[in-house]
C-alpha cells in the first residue's frame, strides 16, 4: 500500500514517526518502479522481505486473489491446500496461453509479469557474462533434457524432410534421449583422443563428412556439447557454428551448466557472430542455484524464440520462474559475479590439489585445455592393487559415496550401456576405447572450499584403506 497518497490523522501517529516509515516506503517503491522499468538486474541483491513484498504485489494483480471474483471457467487457479498456496505466493494460472509460453493471460497480470520481468533480467544476465549477441532468451518450465527436445521439435517444423542429427558423442542420458524423444536418428560423432593430454577433443572434419554423405538438407541440425565432465573437452562450438553456418544446417547447443565458465561464454558469443547457433540451452538449477525443473533457451534470432515458444503444448508452470526471478534479485548483479569468481577460484584450487596427489600416487590429471569445470584423474596404480586384493575399482565411488562425497564419479572399462536400442561401449568415458579407469570430480557454482579439503581428507583415507587391504 501507498501510504502517501492518504492522510493519516497525527493522531493515529506522530507525523515525525510518520514521515521516517514513508521514506522507507518510497525507498522501496523507487526500487521496484526501476526494476519495472528498466528491466535489469539490480546491482545489489534485495533483502529477503523486499522480494516477497513485490511477489505479493504480483500476485495480487492473478484474478484469483481478487476478492471479488466469480470464477466460472473450469481453471480458475483454486488451491486446495494452504500449504501449496503459500509456497507458491498463490500464483496458480501459469505462464503462457493455450500453446505459447510468451503469450500474456487475462485472468493473470501477475503471472504474465512475473513470466516477462523474469525472462528480461535472464537475458540482462546473460548480456552481463558478455553474450552480447544473444537478442532474446526465456526460461522454460522443463529441465534440460526436455527442453533440447522441444528444441528439435521445433526444428523439426521448420526442416520437417530431415531427419538426421549430428551428434558428438557425450555419455550423459537425458542429452542423448532429447533426439531419440523427438523421435529423430542420431548419428553418434566419436571425439578425437589426444594421447600425451589423456583428452577428448571434437572431429570437426567428421561432422563435414556427414553432411557431404548424407546431404544437408536431410540433416536436422548439428548437436553440440560444451559443459561436461573430463576427460572430454567442451566441443569446438565456434567451428561447429561455421561449418553449420557453411552448410545452412541448424546447431543447437546443450550448454547445460556452461554459463557459470567465462570460457564457454566467450566461445558461445564467437560461435554466434563467426557462425550459426539457433538455439542454446541451459539449466537453471546448475547456472543458477535454483530446484530442478528449468531451462533458459537463448538465441540471437528472435523468430527463432518466437517458433519455439509456440510449439510447446498448453500451458506452462510457473513455478520454476518464481524460483528463477527470487533468486536474481537475491543475488543482484555484484552477488552472481561473486559467485563466478568464487568458483574459477575453486577450480584451480582443486586443480591444483588434484595434480598433487597424482603426483603423490603416481597417478595422471587429464590435460582439458578446454574444460574449466571437471577434472579427471587416473587411478592405474591404485586399479592394479584391487585387482591383485580381487575387488574392482567401483568400489571406491561407493566407498566415497557412503562418506558423504556425491558427484564424484568412478569411471572403470568394459561398461557398456544401451540407451533407446543404442549402444555405448566404456560408458561413462565418451570413447569407445578406454584403457585405464579414472575418476571425475568438478568446481561447480556454489562449492566451497571447505568442501574440496573435506573430500581429499576422505579420498587420501580411502586410498590408505586400499593400500593397506591390497598389502
Amino acid at each position: 500500500m501507498n501510504f502517501d497518497s492518504i492522510n493519516i490523522p497525527h493522531k493515529l501517529v506522530p507525523r515525525n514517526y510518520l514521515q521516517l516509515g514513508l521514506a522507507a516506503q518510497r525507498g522501496r517503491q523507487r526500487q521496484i518502479k526501476e526494476l519495472l522499468e528498466k528491466r535489469k538486474l539490480p546491482e545489489h541483491g534485495w533483502r529477503d522481505e523486499e522480494i516477497e513484498e513485490l511477489v505479493h504485489q504480483l500476485a495480487a494483480l492473478d484474478s484469483n486473489n481478487f476478492a471479488h471474483n466469480v470464477g466460472l471457467g473450469e481453471r480458475e487457479a483454486r488451491i486446495a491446500c494452504k500449504l501449496v498456496a503459500r509456497r507458491h505466493y498463490n500464483f496458480g494460472h501459469g505462464m503462457g496461453r493455450s500453446g505459447d509460453l510468451l503469450e500474456a493471460q487475462p485472468k493473470a497480470a501477475g503471472s504474465t509479469l512475473l513470466a516477462s520481468l523474469t525472462n528480461a533480467l535472464l537475458l540482462d544476465l546473460l548480456h552481463t557474462l558478455g553474450l552480447k549477441s544473444c537478442t532474446g532468451c526465456f526460461l522454460v518450465p522443463l529441465a534440460t533434457g526436455m527442453t533440447l527436445t522441444l528444441c528439435l521439435q521445433a526444428l523439426r517444423k521448420r526442416r520437417s524432410s530431415a531427419k538426421y542429427v549430428l551428434w558428438s558423442r557425450i555419455d550423459q542420458k537425458s542429452c542423448f534421449k532429447a533426439i531419440t524423444a523427438a523421435g529423430l536418428e542420431p548419428i553418434v560423432i566419436p571425439l578425437l583422443i589426444l594421447k600425451e593430454e589423456q583428452a577428448l577433443v571434437t572431429d570437426c572434419q567428421q561432422f563435414e563428412k556427414c553432411i557431404q554423405e548424407l546431404g544437408a538438407d536431410n540433416i536436422l541440425c548439428v548437436y553440440s556439447t560444451t559443459s561436461c565432465f573430463a576427460p572430454r573437452n567442451c566441443d569446438s562450438i565456434v567451428e561447429l557454428a561455421k561449418l553449420a553456418k557453411r552448410e545452412s544446417v541448424p546447431h543447437l547447443v546443450n550448454n547445460a551448466y556452461g554459463l557459470q565458465c567465462q570460457a564457454i561464454t566467450a566461445q558461445l558469443e564467437r560461435a554466434q557472430r563467426v557462425g550459426r547457433i539457433d538455439y542454446f540451452v541451459q539449466s537453471t538449477d546448475k547456472n543458477l542455484l535454483v530446484p530442478v525443473g528449468g531451462a533458459i533457451v537463448a538465441s540471437s534470432d528472435d523468430q527463432y524464440l518466437q517458433r519455439l515458444a509456440s510449439s510447446y503444448a498448453g500451458r506452462a508452470s510457473s513455478s520454476q520462474t518464481l524460483d528463477v526471478f527470487m533468486t536474481l534479485l537475491s543475488l543482484g548483479r555484484s552477488g552472481y559475479q561473486a559467485l563466478l569468481r568464487k568458483r574459477q577460484h575453486n577450480f584451480e584450487y582443486l586443480k591444483q590439489r588434484l595434480q598433487q596427489l597424482a603426483v603423490d600416487h603416481n597417478e595422471i590429471v587429464a590435460e582439458c585445455k578446454n574444460n574449466h569445470i571437471s577434472l579427471a584423474l587416473t587411478l592405474n596404480t591404485l586399479n592394479a592393487k584391487l585387482k591383485e586384493a580381487g575387488n574392482n575399482i567401483t568400489l571406491l565411488g561407493g566407498m566415497l559415496h557412503a562418506r558423504g562425497v556425491s558427484g564424484v564419479r568412478v569411471i572403470d572399462v568394459n561398461q557398456t550401456k544401451s540407451i533407446d536400442g543404442f549402444e555405448f561401449k566404456h560408458f561413462g568415458s565418451h570413447r569407445e576405447l578406454l584403457e585405464m579407469p579414472y575418476l571425475t570430480v568438478a568446481a561447480a557454482l556454489g562449492l566451497h572450499r571447505t568442501e574440496i579439503d573435506t573430500f581429499f581428507t576422505i579420498l587420501d583415507k580411502c586410498w590408505m584403506q586400499f593400500n593397506k587391504t591390497s598389502d
